[in-house]
């Protein structure tokens, strides 16, 4: 990959090569070279023509340092009914949606989580969710397990938010939020635009 890199910056004008070239593996295992950084949950190197140097990055955690876009109104009928139907706040679920999947309903992670709200085939069955690409099964799947978190974790949206990300027995194991770096920013982002989807509903 290095060498791959260092060819490119011999070939592309300087001008250009001024810029950093992400480097990161797509779920379908194609190496991807961009000049813009990823999107979604994905991990790249940046090398930096002008030192010849690489340094890490996460979109996960740079998307705390710009605004993106909000879809309040998006899928607002299934969240709507299904947040009223389990008890759960809509903008968080809008929240939850956002971080998971960018609205995406055809999302696959690489982890194999599905649809809108990334949730794994074990948990298929036990949220009742025959096809995780339709939206409307998906995110009444994913509002059900938010609201078994509720109950669990007594209304904690912190602890609900690291057991969704995380899982329940590694916020068991630590007796709180996982020291996951992904799930502890995963925390964050959501919180943050549960807080923006809430402002501009209101």
């Amino acid at each position: 990959m290095v060498v791959g890199i260092l060819f490119l910056s011999i070939l592309i004008p300087a001008n250009l090569t001024a810029n950093p070239i992400y480097v990161y593996t797509e779920p379908d295992g194609v190496i991807r070279f961009s000049n813009k950084p990823p999107e979604g949950n994905t991990k790249a190197k940046v090398f930096r023509p002008g030192s010849g140097a690489f340094s890490h990055y996460s979109s996960l955690g740079r998307r705390r340092s710009f605004a993106p876009r909000l879809f309040p109104d998006r899928y607002k009928g299934s969240i709507d009914l299904y947040s009223s139907e389990f008890g759960i706040d809509p903008d968080l679920v809008r929240a939850v949606i956002h971080a998971e999947s960018a609205f995406n309903p055809r999302a696959v992670s690489p982890k194999g989580a599905l649809g809108l709200m990334q949730i794994m085939p074990f948990n298929l069955k036990r949220f009742k969710v025959r096809d995780p690409f339709e939206p409307g099964q998906n995110i009444r799947g994913g509002v059900f397990f938010l609201s078994m978190l509720k109950e669990r974790y007594r209304g904690n949206t912190r602890l609900m938010l690291a057991a969704y990300n995380a899982g329940e027995g590694a916020v068991t194991r630590y007796g709180g939020i996982p020291p996951y770096p992904e799930t502890r920013q995963y925390v964050t982002r959501v919180l943050e635009l549960y807080q923006r989807y809430r402002s501009s509903s209101g």
